[in-house]
Protein backbone atom coordinates (compact mmCIF):
# COMPACT_ATOMS: atom_id res chain seq x y z
CA UNK A 1 0.00 0.00 0.00
CA UNK A 2 1.06 3.60 -0.60
CA UNK A 3 1.70 6.14 2.14
CA UNK A 4 -0.23 9.34 2.75
CA UNK A 5 1.00 12.14 5.03
CA UNK A 6 -1.61 14.06 7.06
CA UNK A 7 -0.13 16.78 9.23
CA UNK A 8 -1.25 19.67 11.37
CA UNK A 9 0.36 23.00 10.46
CA UNK A 10 0.70 25.58 13.24
CA UNK A 11 3.20 24.64 15.95
CA UNK A 12 3.76 21.32 14.19
CA UNK A 13 5.23 22.14 10.79
CA UNK A 14 5.11 25.95 10.75
CA UNK A 15 5.74 28.56 13.44
CA UNK A 16 4.97 32.23 13.84
CA UNK A 17 7.84 34.51 12.95
CA UNK A 18 7.38 36.27 16.30
CA UNK A 19 7.86 33.02 18.23
CA UNK A 20 10.85 31.82 16.21
CA UNK A 21 13.51 34.46 16.79
CA UNK A 22 16.58 32.21 16.44
CA UNK A 23 19.36 34.25 14.85
CA UNK A 24 21.60 32.49 12.37
CA UNK A 25 19.16 29.70 11.44
CA UNK A 26 17.93 30.02 7.83
CA UNK A 27 14.14 30.07 7.63
CA UNK A 28 11.61 30.19 4.81
CA UNK A 29 8.61 32.48 5.16
CA UNK A 30 5.45 30.61 4.13
CA UNK A 31 2.79 33.11 5.22
CA UNK A 32 2.51 36.89 4.95
CA UNK A 33 -0.12 39.32 6.16
CA UNK A 34 -2.08 41.68 3.96
CA UNK A 35 0.67 44.25 4.43
CA UNK A 36 3.30 41.77 3.24
CA UNK A 37 4.82 41.32 6.69
CA UNK A 38 6.08 37.79 7.45
CA UNK A 39 3.75 35.79 9.70
CA UNK A 40 4.78 32.11 9.62
CA UNK A 41 7.91 30.23 8.67
CA UNK A 42 9.73 26.93 8.81
CA UNK A 43 13.45 26.26 8.76
CA UNK A 44 15.06 25.84 5.35
CA UNK A 45 15.96 22.29 6.37
CA UNK A 46 12.31 21.54 7.13
CA UNK A 47 11.30 23.07 3.80
CA UNK A 48 13.75 20.80 1.98
CA UNK A 49 12.49 17.73 3.83
CA UNK A 50 8.86 18.65 3.14
CA UNK A 51 9.56 19.13 -0.56
CA UNK A 52 11.30 15.75 -0.75
CA UNK A 53 8.45 14.07 1.13
CA UNK A 54 5.95 15.62 -1.29
CA UNK A 55 7.89 14.18 -4.23
CA UNK A 56 7.41 10.69 -2.82
CA UNK A 57 3.90 10.66 -1.31
CA UNK A 58 0.83 12.92 -1.08
CA UNK A 59 1.23 15.46 1.73
CA UNK A 60 -2.12 16.73 3.05
CA UNK A 61 -2.30 19.65 5.50
CA UNK A 62 -4.93 18.92 8.18
CA UNK A 63 -5.50 22.14 10.09
CA UNK A 64 -7.85 24.00 12.41
CA UNK A 65 -7.33 27.08 10.24
CA UNK A 66 -10.29 28.39 8.31
CA UNK A 67 -10.21 28.17 4.54
CA UNK A 68 -9.24 31.85 4.28
CA UNK A 69 -6.46 31.44 6.85
CA UNK A 70 -5.14 28.34 5.09
CA UNK A 71 -5.05 30.10 1.72
CA UNK A 72 -2.48 32.53 3.10
CA UNK A 73 0.03 29.70 3.50
CA UNK A 74 2.30 28.57 0.65
CA UNK A 75 3.99 25.32 1.64
CA UNK A 76 6.36 23.35 -0.61
CA UNK A 77 5.49 19.80 -1.54
CA UNK A 78 1.81 19.72 -0.57
CA UNK A 79 -0.82 17.86 -2.58
CA UNK A 80 -4.03 19.10 -4.20
CA UNK A 81 -5.93 18.16 -1.04
CA UNK A 82 -6.26 19.89 2.33
CA UNK A 83 -8.50 19.48 5.38
CA UNK A 84 -9.40 22.79 7.05
CA UNK A 85 -11.59 24.03 9.90
CA UNK A 86 -10.74 20.99 12.04
CA UNK A 87 -12.26 18.61 9.51
CA UNK A 88 -15.18 20.83 8.57
CA UNK A 89 -13.87 21.73 5.13
CA UNK A 90 -12.26 19.47 2.53
CA UNK A 91 -10.37 21.38 -0.16
CA UNK A 92 -9.77 19.97 -3.62
CA UNK A 93 -7.45 22.09 -5.76
CA UNK A 94 -8.02 24.94 -3.33
CA UNK A 95 -11.83 24.87 -3.42
CA UNK A 96 -14.21 23.55 -0.72
CA UNK A 97 -15.99 20.31 -1.57
CA UNK A 98 -19.73 20.99 -1.26
CA UNK A 99 -20.70 17.35 -0.77
CA UNK A 100 -18.47 17.15 2.31
CA UNK A 101 -19.85 20.45 3.62
CA UNK A 102 -23.38 19.06 3.48
CA UNK A 103 -22.32 15.89 5.29
CA UNK A 104 -20.62 17.93 8.04
CA UNK A 105 -23.67 20.18 8.44
CA UNK A 106 -25.91 17.15 8.88
CA UNK A 107 -23.53 15.58 11.42
CA UNK A 108 -23.40 18.75 13.52
CA UNK A 109 -27.17 19.20 13.41
CA UNK A 110 -27.64 15.67 14.74
CA UNK A 111 -25.98 16.33 18.07
CA UNK A 112 -24.43 18.94 20.34
CA UNK A 113 -25.36 22.51 21.11
CA UNK A 114 -25.63 24.97 18.23
CA UNK A 115 -22.79 27.40 17.60
CA UNK A 116 -24.94 30.38 18.66
CA UNK A 117 -25.34 28.97 22.18
CA UNK A 118 -21.58 28.72 22.55
CA UNK A 119 -20.84 32.16 21.13
CA UNK A 120 -23.48 33.68 23.43
CA UNK A 121 -21.82 32.05 26.44
CA UNK A 122 -18.41 33.35 25.37
CA UNK A 123 -19.77 36.84 24.77
CA UNK A 124 -21.20 36.89 28.29
CA UNK A 125 -18.34 35.18 30.14
CA UNK A 126 -15.09 36.09 28.34
CA UNK A 127 -13.77 39.06 30.30
CA UNK A 128 -12.55 41.93 28.06
CA UNK A 129 -9.68 42.38 30.52
CA UNK A 130 -7.97 39.32 29.04
CA UNK A 131 -9.96 38.65 25.83
CA UNK A 132 -8.25 40.26 22.85
CA UNK A 133 -10.54 38.86 20.13
CA UNK A 134 -13.66 36.69 19.78
CA UNK A 135 -14.12 34.90 16.47
CA UNK A 136 -16.13 32.19 14.73
CA UNK A 137 -14.50 29.97 12.14
CA UNK A 138 -16.32 29.13 8.89
CA UNK A 139 -19.60 29.09 10.89
CA UNK A 140 -18.44 25.85 12.53
CA UNK A 141 -16.74 26.67 15.84
CA UNK A 142 -15.59 29.56 18.02
CA UNK A 143 -12.29 30.73 19.39
CA UNK A 144 -10.78 33.48 21.51
CA UNK A 145 -7.43 35.21 21.31
CA UNK A 146 -6.44 35.88 24.91
CA UNK A 147 -3.78 37.38 27.11
CA UNK A 148 -2.51 34.01 28.24
CA UNK A 149 -0.81 35.32 31.38
CA UNK A 150 -4.05 36.92 32.56
CA UNK A 151 -6.41 34.07 31.62
CA UNK A 152 -7.81 32.54 34.84
CA UNK A 153 -7.25 28.78 35.02
CA UNK A 154 -10.63 28.33 36.68
CA UNK A 155 -12.35 30.06 33.75
CA UNK A 156 -10.81 27.61 31.30
CA UNK A 157 -11.91 24.71 33.49
CA UNK A 158 -15.43 26.17 33.66
CA UNK A 159 -15.57 26.53 29.88
CA UNK A 160 -14.31 22.96 29.41
CA UNK A 161 -16.96 21.54 31.74
CA UNK A 162 -19.76 23.66 30.24
CA UNK A 163 -18.80 22.66 26.69
CA UNK A 164 -18.45 18.99 27.63
CA UNK A 165 -22.05 18.91 28.83
CA UNK A 166 -23.18 20.23 25.43
CA UNK A 167 -21.18 18.00 23.10
CA UNK A 168 -18.29 20.40 22.57
CA UNK A 169 -14.61 20.28 23.53
CA UNK A 170 -11.99 22.89 24.40
CA UNK A 171 -8.38 23.27 23.35
CA UNK A 172 -5.88 25.95 24.33
CA UNK A 173 -3.09 26.51 21.80
CA UNK A 174 -0.80 29.38 22.63
CA UNK A 175 -2.91 32.55 22.80
CA UNK A 176 -5.96 30.86 21.26
CA UNK A 177 -8.74 29.05 23.12
CA UNK A 178 -10.93 26.93 20.84
CA UNK A 179 -14.45 25.65 21.47
CA UNK A 180 -15.20 22.98 18.88
CA UNK A 181 -18.11 20.54 18.42
CA UNK A 182 -17.06 17.03 19.42
CA UNK A 183 -18.49 15.81 16.11
CA UNK A 184 -16.09 18.06 14.17
CA UNK A 185 -12.79 16.18 13.94
CA UNK A 186 -9.67 16.05 11.84
CA UNK A 187 -9.92 12.26 11.89
CA UNK A 188 -13.27 12.39 10.09
CA UNK A 189 -11.78 14.60 7.39
CA UNK A 190 -8.90 12.18 7.00
CA UNK A 191 -11.29 9.20 6.78
CA UNK A 192 -13.24 10.92 4.00
CA UNK A 193 -10.07 11.67 2.08
CA UNK A 194 -8.79 8.10 2.40
CA UNK A 195 -12.09 6.81 1.07
CA UNK A 196 -11.92 9.13 -1.93
CA UNK A 197 -8.38 7.97 -2.67
CA UNK A 198 -9.46 4.35 -2.68
CA UNK A 199 -9.07 3.47 0.99
CA UNK A 200 -5.73 1.72 0.55
CA UNK A 201 -3.28 4.31 1.83
CA UNK A 202 -1.36 3.93 5.05
CA UNK A 203 -1.17 7.22 6.95
CA UNK A 204 1.68 9.09 8.61
CA UNK A 205 0.44 11.92 10.84
CA UNK A 206 1.71 14.67 13.13
CA UNK A 207 0.16 17.23 15.47
CA UNK A 208 0.64 18.97 18.80
CA UNK A 209 -2.79 19.67 20.32
CA UNK A 210 -5.80 17.86 21.73
CA UNK A 211 -7.60 18.60 18.46
CA UNK A 212 -4.94 16.48 16.72
CA UNK A 213 -5.24 13.42 18.94
CA UNK A 214 -7.93 11.63 16.92
CA UNK A 215 -5.90 12.28 13.75
CA UNK A 216 -2.82 10.68 15.31
CA UNK A 217 -4.80 7.70 16.59
CA UNK A 218 -6.31 7.12 13.13
CA UNK A 219 -2.86 6.98 11.50
CA UNK A 220 -0.56 4.00 11.04
CA UNK A 221 2.39 5.94 12.49
CA UNK A 222 2.32 9.36 14.12
CA UNK A 223 4.47 11.87 16.01
CA UNK A 224 4.03 14.90 18.25
CA UNK A 225 6.62 17.46 19.46
CA UNK A 226 7.78 18.08 23.02
CA UNK A 227 5.60 21.18 23.28
CA UNK A 228 1.85 21.76 23.20
CA UNK A 229 -1.14 20.09 24.80
CA UNK A 230 -0.20 16.52 23.90
CA UNK A 231 3.28 16.89 25.39
CA UNK A 232 1.89 18.48 28.55
CA UNK A 233 -0.31 15.48 29.33
CA UNK A 234 0.43 11.77 29.91
CA UNK A 235 1.76 10.10 26.74
CA UNK A 236 -0.84 9.11 24.17
CA UNK A 237 -1.67 5.48 24.95
CA UNK A 238 -1.21 4.18 21.41
CA UNK A 239 2.00 2.36 20.47
CA UNK A 240 2.16 3.90 17.00
CA UNK A 241 2.01 7.49 18.36
CA UNK A 242 5.44 8.70 19.45
CA UNK A 243 6.45 11.81 21.36
CA UNK A 244 9.65 13.46 20.16
CA UNK A 245 12.24 15.26 22.32
CA UNK A 246 12.49 18.30 20.04
CA UNK A 247 10.53 21.51 20.54
CA UNK A 248 9.77 24.45 18.28
CA UNK A 249 10.71 24.58 14.63
CA UNK A 250 13.36 21.90 15.15
CA UNK A 251 10.52 19.51 15.93
CA UNK A 252 9.23 20.01 12.38
CA UNK A 253 12.59 18.82 11.04
CA UNK A 254 12.48 15.76 13.29
CA UNK A 255 8.90 14.91 12.30
CA UNK A 256 9.58 15.22 8.58
CA UNK A 257 12.81 13.23 8.84
CA UNK A 258 10.95 10.44 10.67
CA UNK A 259 8.26 10.43 7.98
CA UNK A 260 10.81 10.24 5.17
CA UNK A 261 12.56 7.38 6.94
CA UNK A 262 9.28 5.46 7.28
CA UNK A 263 8.39 6.02 3.62
CA UNK A 264 11.87 4.88 2.61
CA UNK A 265 11.49 1.64 4.59
CA UNK A 266 8.23 0.89 2.75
Amino acid sequence: MDWLVASDLDRTLIYSVASWGRAGVPVRVVERGEDGAPMSCLTERAAELLLELGRRVPVVPVTTRTVAQYRRVALPGCSRWAVCANGGRLLVDGEPDREWERAVTARLAAGGAPLAEVTDWLAARADPAWTLKRRTADDLFAYLVVDRAALPAQWLAELTAWCGERGWRVSQQGRKVYAVPAALTKGAGLAELRQRLGGGHRVLAAGDSLLDEDLLRAADAAWYPAHGELADRPPVDAPHVLGLPQTGARAAEAILAAMLDRVGRG
